[in-house]
């Protein structure tokens, strides 16, 4: 408790807050508040004030103890207390912002200003309604209106009767015609110490949204504990952010609720880009949030799309994604370029050509001078960026430019594999894959001796592809296979590949659909590999983006979000819980739908149980990074969740009759995921174990899971013929007419199956945006607020031993990557794995593990 105690109760900040604060409480005149002095004086053998000077530690206390004053036959003095206000200022201004907020600062000298309202926890006796506090306008606005610091305090005074009790709620009115960013309150002026409110939230002109916009402190509240005062508001603002399931959504908006994925196509601009909707009996899929209330229709860039107005971009994270695709060239520049490349140029014609966009830029590569940028009409901030070291035309070196995607890769226990497709559509389930193909790879073992001591791994892609092949391959310059790659685990606890299956679609009973490619043994076969590694990774490109990091982290984790504010106060405190991984998730999700997946596995298979093991299993390759990493950081994300939900639930019936929690879990899976809510996996939500699977899950997806998934995919796959995001040309047979054309130039038939210098410069832009870290990012162990997002002292203290573990597991992560033995990690051209270390700066830095998927 001692880290607590010094966070919460010791902190210079809370101490001169609240000698200020109760100074102004006992000297408001010379009879003011002497009857609850003496009344805390009788108290003081119970509830000693120089104890409660210790602030949230004891605010279950505290509160306690004004509950009783009211029972007490006094008079009903008044004191003043303070509300300190900090409003975050927006870094850039329009000039329409400029006038707003000057006519605001002129009609705030008038009247028209921001009001303040104090809600007690307790219920007035006569009036059978919550206490409520005067109302309390916002000092200075007009004074400070031209402040550029980033945040601004302001003050407010309340005067209260000496039965008010405890502020568990605040209400805020804003009178001017401009939004404001409310980051904190703060009420000084009780003798308990100061009541904190953590806000973060936008507040909207009335003349938008009339309604008062209501605050809870940071102290939380199960359900059936909420204390009478605020009930009524708690289940308003619930009953507001559900909305009504009316009217069309405005971008001011806090409202919350599901739709399913019908908005990726767009058959007005061509038929070729239709789309089916996602969601529903035919293609089940989890929901998004929904935009229109009324019909639902596809919303351009650079029209923004509906997500609540808290879930928006702050601005410095604004400007990383707005800068990162304008400098990656991903729209703005690209497009305008491509009525000036000739067909020349479509090509790459050596592998030097692909090494000058990193050392050169993209514009050398397409015959095109720098200069030409300057002509373009792009905005400003393309100009900034191009006068900067890196400029908006060249890429950075990716940092190793071959490595196996290690989310895919399952362990092989059955040989030759199945396919689970349809065989009367899609042909055979049989692989084309025999021990022959593999025998000469197993260092003398047989092919059941090597699946018995786990030496047979395989990259599975057969099933997710062949369904799409005929309509992929009948795309102009598109050509794919359904693949299998099968790999052996080496003595030295390395994965090689031993063989590549190659699968087509059946054009007729008869034919071959299917071809198995082995390790090169001469020129010929070399290139054939080549290519065939090629497909593979293009393959595993696209259901990493698609099913990896999308469906399963994306889009899975959304249904969530949208329940959690539906379903949960603010005051529950597995809201506070989850609060820091819903952060930005809705907005990249809406950016995703208009810019990536529209129309223009937790270590699965890879570990066998294993009671003797710290984390319950036993990885089948021990080195291992992904998996070494990530059980470390899932366990260390489980015992801080264990902790929480013990503390909060120290019985299961505490689970069972919360009806907030099981609204929300219900909503989740049964809206949310309700194609598949009756799948027998979903956890019943009726014991703390279960919960903790249920948060623990949660919470890895978007954190750690999404980190390793997302931020080494520039670094990773940026050199493109190393991981082509698609392919142009199949691996020609003897017997087919392009086979000569193939033999007379591999090299040049190598690169025309490569993607074109615009595809390939697309791909390693949306990689190069997507790897970036914000400097707004906020990592696993830290919060905003870090010692005042929640009153409860002992959570406060278990939440800096979590942050204190991931510390230690960095170091651990740190010395492996050292260690010579560890030969996936360690050694000449191996990249360090860090993506599972916990912290990171700005930029691209192939590690940290973000609070949400934010990117």
């Amino acid at each position: 408790m001692a880290m607590g105690k010094e966070i919460m109760g010791g902190s210079m900040i809370e101490r001169s807050s609240f000698l200020s604060s109760t100074k102004v409480f006992l000297n408001h005149g010379k009879n003011n508040n002497v009857f609850l002095v003496k009344h805390l004086e009788k108290r003081r053998a119970v509830v000693p004030l120089r104890k409660v000077v210790k602030g949230p530690v004891v605010a279950a206390v505290s509160e306690d103890l004004v509950k009783s004053v009211p029972v007490v036959p006094v008079p009903a003095e008044k004191f003043k207390v303070r509300a300190v206000v900090t409003v975050k200022n927006k870094n850039k201004q329009d000039f329409k912002d400029k006038i707003v907020k000057h006519l605001d600062s002129l009609t705030d000298k008038i009247g028209k200003n921001i009001v303040l309202q104090l809600v007690s926890t307790e219920i007035d006796p006569k009036t059978k309604a919550p206490r409520k506090s005067n109302e309390a306008v916002l000092k200075d606005w007009s004074k400070k209106s031209n402040v550029k610091a980033e945040r601004v305090n302001y003050t407010a005074e309340f005067m209260l009767n000496s039965n008010f009790g405890v502020p568990g709620a605040i209400t805020v009115s804003n009178n001017h015609q401009m939004e404001f960013f409310l980051e904190t309150i703060t009420i000084e002026g009780f003798a308990f110490g100061p009541v904190h409110f953590p806000c973060n939230s936008w507040v909207q002109s009335r003349k938008d949204h009339p309604e008062k916009r209501i605050f809870f402190s940071n102290k939380p509240y199960l359900p059936n504990e909420t204390p009478g005062g605020l009930r009524s508001l708690r289940e308003k603002e619930l009953r507001d952010i559900r909305g009504d399931g009316k009217g069309v959504r405005k971008l001011s908006d806090r409202v919350y609720d599901f739709d399913v994925y019908n908005d990726l196509g767009n058959p007005d601009k061509g038929i070729d880009l239709a789309r089916p909707t996602l969601g529903g009996e035919k293609i089940p899929y989890p929901r998004r949030c929904r935009t229109d209330m009324h019909a639902e229709s596809r919303v351009e860039k650079p029209l923004p799309m509906y997500v609540p107005r808290d879930e928006q971009f702050e601005e410095s994270k604004q400007d990383t994604v707005s800068a990162g695709r304008l400098k990656a060239v991903l729209h703005n520049l690209i497009p305008s370029l491509k009525a000036s490349i000739s067909a020349n140029n479509h090509d790459f014609k050596g592998f030097l050509d692909i090494d000058n966009l990193y050392s050169e830029g993209v514009l050398h590569e397409l015959g095109l001078k720098d200069e030409l940028v300057k002509q373009l009409p792009l905005p400003n901030v393309v100009s900034n960026i191009q006068e900067s070291n890196r400029g908006i035309t060249k890429f950075d070196t990716p940092k190793i430019v071959s490595r196996i995607n290690p989310v895919g890769i399952e362990r092989l226990t059955v040989f030759p594999p199945v396919s689970k497709l349809d065989p009367e559509i899609y042909g055979p389930q049989e692989s084309a894959l025999k021990e022959e193909h593999i025998l000469g790879y197993l260092n003398g073992m047989t092919v059941q001796q090597a699946l018995e001591e786990n030496k047979l791994f395989i990259l599975d892609h057969h099933d997710a592809y062949l369904p799409f092949l005929e309509r992929i391959n009948a795309l102009d310059g598109r050509k794919a296979y359904a693949t299998r790659t099968v790999f052996f685990l080496t003595s030295l606890g390395t994965l090689t590949p031993i063989a590549i299956e190659l699968s087509l679609p059946p054009s007729g009973p008869s034919s071959c659909s299917k071809r198995v490619l082995r390790p090169a043994v001469d020129a010929t076969s070399n290139w054939m590999w080549q290519l065939a590694k090629a497909h593979v990774s293009s393959n595993d490109v696209g259901v990493h983006q698609l099913v990896n990091h999308w469906l399963r982290t994306h889009a899975s984790l959304e249904p969530f979000i949208l329940a959690t504010h539906r379903q949960m106060s603010a005051l529950h405190p597995i809201f506070k819980l989850l609060d820091p991984h819903m952060r930005y998730t809705m907005e990249i999700n809406a950016l995703a739908r208009q810019i990536l997946v529209n129309a223009d596995g937790v270590i699965e298979g890879m570990a066998v149980p294993d009671p003797t093991k710290p984390h319950g299993l036993k990885l089948l390759i021990e080195d291992y990074p992904y998996a070494t990493d990530g059980l470390q950081i899932w366990s260390a994300i489980e015992n801080w969740v264990r902790t929480y939900v013990n503390h909060y639930y120290p019985n299961s019936s505490l689970i069972c009759n919360d009806k907030e929690l099981q609204a929300w879990y219900y909503e989740s899976v049964n809206v949310g995921h309700g194609d598949l809510s009756q799948e027998s996996w979903w956890p019943t939500l009726d014991n703390a174990d279960n919960l903790v699977s249920v948060l623990t899950t949660l919470i890895w997806l978007a954190s750690a899971q999404h980190a390793a998934l997302n931020f080494g995919q520039y670094p990773y796959g940026g050199y493109v013929p190393s991981r082509p995001p698609l392919m142009r040309r199949l691996i020609p047979e003897e017997n087919e007419p392009e086979y000569a054309i193939f033999i007379a130039d591999p090299q040049k038939y190598f690169l025309s199956a490569m993607p074109s210098v615009l595809q390939a410069t697309k791909f390693m832009a949306m990689v190069d945006n997507l790897s970036t870290h914000s400097p707004d990012e906020e990592y696993l162990g830290e919060r905003q607020q870090p010692s005042l997002w929640t009153s409860d002292a002992e959570i406060i203290n278990a939440f800096y031993e979590f942050s204190a573990e991931l510390r230690r597991i960095e170091k651990e992560i740190d010395r492996k990557n050292l260690d010579t033995s560890l030969r996936n990690r360690c050694g000449a051209g191996v990249l360090p794995y860090e993506l599972l270390a916990p912290s990171s700066g700005p930029g691209v830095t192939c590690r940290g593990i973000p609070n949400s998927v934010s990117i």
